[in-house]
């Protein structure tokens, strides 16, 4: 690792190692950056991606380490990218993650998840290269979080709790979904057991917008067969990016980073954001939004529901128990923020920040210094 790639991204809290892995034979280019691990062993997903670049991943690892620290997880963050299309065949899938498995043998400090591009079986593969890491099919004794939709869910949660502090009711709330992926689909079946209803959901084949509503049992089924939201008859197509301005209560940007800037904030028409993705704002965007009166709180906050099913996982708890600790610590951490942002007048990242970052620091008190 070059002197200016360290000087790129370091800081107080990190990142402890960066590495970049290149297998020519199998035509693997991946990295793992492991941020932080005061608080423990670092927790995070594998992203795979054409475009991923170490400044995405390094951003990624970061909000773990936040996110971890903020749900009060024993755990550090952590994340790793593979440069690849997720949409390559299953074996050349296959040999790619049991490669990088290999690779992160010696790794012991990350703790690998699923996240954009793989799934359980991905984590299937790095299980048996190297036996660490979560987010496994449950024959193999894991938690899947895809399968149970444990950050859709944590979003349904965030969602209740930010509703509240707005004074409006989840029960037909209009909902627009940009990236119906696992959390997205997730989010969508839980925000409509709470009573919303989606009127809008786009992939990276295109968007779809009903103002009277979205059949999401329907849409899920089509997205399960066809692998569209385009391919759902009852809807109007429109254009990708227009999912961002639609009317409606409760936008939940859940794909890639930095969606929202101020290219489009100030088209918006959402009175919440639910970060599904991580960093899903730039900054400058997040904080226009705030002074605007849009209510939205970090991605580490509102879509933990995955690492801390994760973390559950690692410790041999059971489904039940992550259900549980999902609803208790989202319900007490988004209570926790909107304090600190009313009390000390705080915007909402500030105000997580603050929270996670006190825990990181008291947990850094106590590593070697000397």
């Amino acid at each position: 690792m070059g002197n200016d790639l360290w000087g790129q991204f370091a800081d107080e809290w990190g990142p402890e190692k960066i590495i970049h892995i290149y297998e020519p034979r199998l035509k693997l280019r991946a990295m793992v950056i492991i941020d932080n691990t005061a608080l423990g062993p670092a927790i995070g997903g594998i992203r795979m991606a054409a475009d991923i670049s170490t400044e995405e991943v390094f951003r990624l690892a970061r909000t773990m380490t936040w996110k971890n620290a903020a749900a009060g997880l024993p755990h550090g963050g952590a994340k790793a990218g593979i440069l690849a299309d997720p949409a390559l065949p299953r074996n050349e899938k296959e040999r790619l993650l049991r490669a990088l498995g290999r690779a992160m043998a010696d790794l012991t400090d990350y703790i690998p998840g699923p996240d954009m591009g793989t799934d359980e079986a991905c984590m299937a593969y790095i299980y048996d290269e190297n036996r660490r890491a979560t987010g496994r099919p449950k024959v193999t004794g894991g938690i899947p979080l895809d399968e149970l939709g444990s950050t859709g869910f944590g979003l349904a949660v965030a969602a209740e709790q930010m509703a509240g502090h707005l004074g409006l009711s989840l029960v037909g709330a209009r909902v627009a979904i940009q990236g119906f992926g696992n959390v997205g689909k997730a989010a969508a079946k839980f925000l409509e057991k709470s009573g919303a209803r989606l009127v809008a959901a786009s992939d990276s084949a295109g968007a779809i917008y009903d103002p009277e509503g979205l059949n999401v049992a329907h849409l899920l089924a089509i997205k399960e067969r066809q692998g569209k939201v385009v391919e759902y008859p009852q809807a109007r197509t429109i254009a990708p990016e227009a999912i961002f301005t639609l009317p409606c209560d409760i936008l939940v940007p859940a794909a890639r980073p930095d969606v929202i800037t101020m290219a489009n904030a100030p088209h918006l028409q959402a009175r919440m954001i639910l970060q599904g993705a991580n960093i899903p704002l730039a900054a400058e965007a997040e904080r226009y939004l705030h002074d605007q009166g849009v209510l939205t709180l970090p991605d580490f906050i509102v879509n933990a529901g995955g690492v801390i099913t994760t973390a559950i996982e690692y410790r041999q708890g059971s489904v039940t128990e992550a259900f549980a600790t999902i609803q208790e610590k989202i319900r007490e951490n988004c209570h926790a923020v909107l304090r600190l942002m009313q009390e000390k007048h705080l915007y909402p990242r500030e105000a997580g920040l603050q929270l996670a970052q006190n825990r990181v620091r008291e947990g850094m008190s106590y590593r070697r210094r000397f």
